[in-house]
């Protein structure tokens, strides 16, 4: 091979390193990411569509490995509300909310822990979590029970032991969404949201988390489709790089936060970055600002795909809008998080035994926080079946359609012949808010009646609905299961602080009785 041959390839194989496409399969990869895992590809990203069982994913898993040993497998897998291991069914494990709420650090490190025992045992190298944003804006449509709070030092505490507890079980911790999503009211999935925070909010407030996440060695941070002025007018904070470069990695002493791990682009399909920049000249700049690793996954990659982002990359390179040194330092940073996973994996061969008991069912009923309305007098569980109303908003597309959620199931096993239904904005805007109430109350008419709801703070159809239930029936016992921002409700009112399935149990085991006290 000739030497301009030779740097050609080279720079080729640093172009497809930096990208982390997704895919369609569940048993087999298809030969085209082989193919290119082969030629150079090192990241990976596995999303719900490629899970079954653990038994599957291990095998699938096991295959992306013999084309490249040291692949970096990636999943978005945060537990509560985002799951992909367990998307059909609900996680096993609250997610932040519901462990800040509890606020024991070692209960967050025990959960993510055990999380990672879990992805290490299918072949999971790499966790796109936890999220370290701060919940300010309760209004904020995509964070919300996926923050650990809103105060800066428990969010702080329980990153740094969420990212401990990942970490020592062999998975890279990657820590989102710098500088933070918090303050937002806008999903970046739709639409750029703005944050005008002056620099020394973001210093007290955003950057703490991300702080302490880099002092307690995370392997990664992952940056967000976020426009803030005080630091970028122009630009999103994936696309800058006063905020990459100048923030992320410069130095303490310059007033960085000195990250020398490996940064992650969030995903460039959502519309806060392709909508203005479109996907290939997004991925250059995100390169050039200093992202290490591009994420394309949240829809499926094809061959022609990749090869079109690598070919835009390395155009970019030999057009001098990009420096062949900061394509190769990328390639090199993301080639060197994939050896420590795969050392990791090595390190932790025999395993961590799995803890004692339930972890995430422990951590859930930890979490509940219970209600009692102002001199009701003693809670009486149900003896009978129920009536369970589940108002349910859209679901952002970080969590999915595709996870259930609520307590319905969890009561019809508890409570046999308890009956649900399920409403949403639309039904509300039909019938109304009254007629709808009446509907329900006509189904419950001589059964206890349970009325779900999940961030009914943000979605006035749903506190209407809501607030005629209990007029007529003030005997209702209302599960909130988002963030618990509006005032307690209902004969009794439990917030579980979000939707994972064991805290739907947890919920229903109080509301049955079976649980009695916090433990």
């Amino acid at each position: 091979m000739t030497i301009a041959a030779h740097a050609a390839d080279t720079l080729t194989r640093d172009a497809l390193a930096v990208l982390q496409p997704a895919f369609t399969g569940t048993t087999t990869a298809p030969p085209w990411l082989l193919r290119q895992l082969e030629n150079g590809m090192t990241g990976v990203g596995l999303f719900g569509r490629n899970v079954v069982s653990p038994g599957q994913l291990a095998g699938l898993t096991a295959q992306l490995r013999r084309a490249n040993p040291d692949v970096l497998v990636a999943i978005d897998e945060e537990g509560g509300d985002v799951t992909r291991l367990e998307v059909r069914t609900g996680s096993s494990f609250p997610g932040n909310l519901a462990l800040g709420s509890v606020d024991d650090p070692g209960l967050t490190r025990a959960v993510a822990a055990e999380l990672g025992r879990r992805l290490r045992a299918v072949g999971v190298t790499l966790n796109w979590a936890p999220d370290a944003d701060i919940n300010t804006d309760p209004r904020n449509p995509v964070i919300g029970v996926r923050s650990f709070g809103a105060d800066p030092a428990l969010v702080a505490r329980h990153t740094v032991a969420y990212v401990e507890g990942l970490q020592s079980a062999g998975v890279a911790a990657c820590v989102k969404h710098f500088p933070g999503h918090g303050d937002t009211s806008v999903d970046s999935h739709l639409a750029l949201p703005r944050v005008d925070t002056d620099l020394a909010t973001l210093h007290a407030r955003e950057l703490v988390p991300f702080k302490a996440a880099v002092a307690a060695g995370a392997r990664s941070v992952m940056s967000a489709h976020i426009l803030l002025p005080a630091l970028d007018p122009d630009r999103p904070g994936t696309l800058s790089p006063a905020v990459l470069t100048g923030l992320l990695r410069a130095p303490e002493s310059a007033g960085g936060l000195g990250f020398q791990g490996l940064i992650f682009s969030d995903a460039l399909e959502m519309r806060a970055v392709a909508g203005t920049y479109g996907l290939d000249r997004g991925c250059v700049l995100a390169v050039a600002a200093g992202a290490d690793a591009v994420c394309v996954g949240g829809t499926p990659s094809d061959e022609a795909e990749v090869l079109r982002l690598r070919d835009a990359l390395v155009r970019a390179v030999r057009a001098g809008e990009l420096s062949e040194e900061r394509l190769h330092d990328a390639a090199e940073r993301v080639r060197a998080l994939a050896r420590w996973t795969t050392a990791a994996r090595r390190d932790t061969a025999g395993g961590t035994p799995a803890p004692a008991g339930d972890v995430g069912l422990t951590a859930a009923r930890r979490a509940v926080r219970v209600t009692p309305a102002p001199g009701a007098g003693p809670y009486a569980p149900p003896t009978g079946p129920a009536q369970v109303a589940v108002l349910t908003p859209a679901v952002n597309i970080a969590v999915g359609a595709d996870t259930p959620w609520g307590v319905a199931a969890e009561l019809v096993r508890l409570l046999p012949g308890t009956r649900a239904g399920t409403f949403g904005r639309g039904d509300a805007e039909r019938a109304g808010p009254g007629a709808l109430a009446a509907r329900v109350l006509d189904a419950a008419a001589g059964r206890p009646l349970v009325v779900v709801v999940r961030d009914v703070h943000r979605h006035p159809w749903m506190a209407a609905v809501l607030g005629a239930l209990l007029a007529a029936r003030p005997d209702a016992v209302v599960v909130e299961m988002g963030v618990p921002h509006a005032p307690p409700a209902g004969r009794l009112h439990l917030a579980t602080h979000g939707a994972a399935r064991v805290c739907a149990l947890a919920a229903a085991e109080i509301i049955t009785g079976r649980l009695t006290t916090q433990p």
